[in-house]
């Protein structure tokens, strides 16, 4: 398998166009736009997975900066999404007196 980035689609692509614009190079196993989940909207981006890598490279090399439904896109092969780093930001839980911790009901915990 051979996995592609897309970037720069218009918003209103869909799964389906995106997989036909690249279905001409080679045999596509995957087309999907990712989709803001508060919104529903597009990213802009997305990805396509080919079933053999010589096809993939072939689309690499062809589609990029070509354009897409009055767009220029961009395509990659695809990284492998890097690992994050877990918890983040603030400072931790711990006793609220000393600038952490939060939550519970303001009103009714009077306690510190």
């Amino acid at each position: 398998m051979y996995k592609l980035y897309v970037g720069g689609l218009p918003f209103s692509t869909t799964d389906d166009e995106l997989q036909a614009a690249f279905a001409v190079h080679g045999t596509v196993a995957s087309a999907k736009v990712i989709m803001d989940r508060e919104s529903g909207r597009s990213k802009g981006f997305g990805f396509v997975e080919f079933e053999n890598d010589d096809e993939g490279k072939a689309a690499e090399a062809a589609m990029n900066e070509t354009d897409l439904g009055g767009r220029t896109i961009r395509v990659n092969e695809a990284r492998p999404l890097e690992k994050r780093g877990g918890g983040g930001g603030g400072f931790g839980g711990g006793d609220r007196r000393n600038f952490g911790g939060g939550g519970g009901n303001r009103n009714n915990d009077r306690s510190w």
